[in-house]
């Protein structure tokens, strides 16, 4: 199974410094935050692409691969112009559903992170 955040990226992203990584989780907690109010199949393609690209490289710097790739095939979809609401309900839907477990797999994280001060035996869950 993978894991919703990959601690090895996000240590290395934070050169191992634990405090920054919990203010990195709660910057991307709050940017997520932003943009997925804008994940709205029936607004334009344009407003929802926009929004799971601002998500895309936030997860990735993370860790949380796997929501920046539901993000990377949402954004596709939405710039290609051929989308059908319900093609843009499913991506949408598979964006948010990566978001709901990579935003649980942060707090799991952060309260980790918190308590050691140290990435040492911090895991995903």
């Amino acid at each position: 199974m993978m894991h919703a955040i990959d601690i090895s990226q996000l240590e290395m992203m934070t050169s191992g410094d634990a405090a920054l990584a919990v203010e990195a989780l709660g910057i991307f907690r709050q940017s997520a935050e932003l943009w997925s109010r804008l994940l709205d199949p029936l607004a334009d393609a344009e407003q929802w692409a926009d929004a799971a690209h601002g998500i895309k490289g936030a997860a990735r710097s993370i860790g949380a691969m796997a929501l920046g790739d539901a993000c990377e095939s949402a954004e596709k979809l939405g710039r290609s112009g051929m989308a059908s609401r319900v093609e843009a309900a499913v991506a949408i839907s598979a964006v948010k559903d990566e978001l709901g477990q990579a935003l649980e797999a942060m707090a799991h994280v952060e309260h980790q992170l918190v308590m050691r001060r140290t990435f040492d035996g911090v895991l995903a869950g």
